[in-house]
């Protein structure tokens, strides 16, 4: 089942995405240029192998909720998304606020 939600992030709207599957759920939360996501998110290859699509990205692990995923804190973000001032131990959802308000 997939499930998306529209989310009031101060004074953005941004969208969360939730997909169940066999033993796991995939989450996100999008807004303006990037996303942030559950731990199946490999920023890794988003920096290195897909570097020239500027992804802005981040991911945060043991999270299984939406609410959850805008209160972690970030584990790691990709380089673009430090390019907009988020970084890794930033709260999720000071991260999409900043995506919501960037210029792209």
């Amino acid at each position: 089942m997939v499930k998306v939600v529209p989310l009031q992030i101060g004074d953005c709207t941004a969208v969360g995405v939730e997909v169940l599957l066999p033993k796991t759920t995939l989450l996100a939360v999008t807004a303006g240029p990037g996303y942030i996501m559950c731990g199946a998110l490999d920023v890794q290859l988003l920096n290195e192998k897909l570097r020239e699509r500027g992804i802005v990205a981040g991911r945060a692990v043991g999270v299984k909720t939406i609410e959850q995923l805008l209160d972690a804190p970030l584990e790691s973000v990709t380089d673009a998304a430090q390019a907009l001032g988020i970084v890794a131990g930033m709260q999720g959802r000071e991260a999409i606020r900043r995506m919501a308000q960037a210029i792209y």
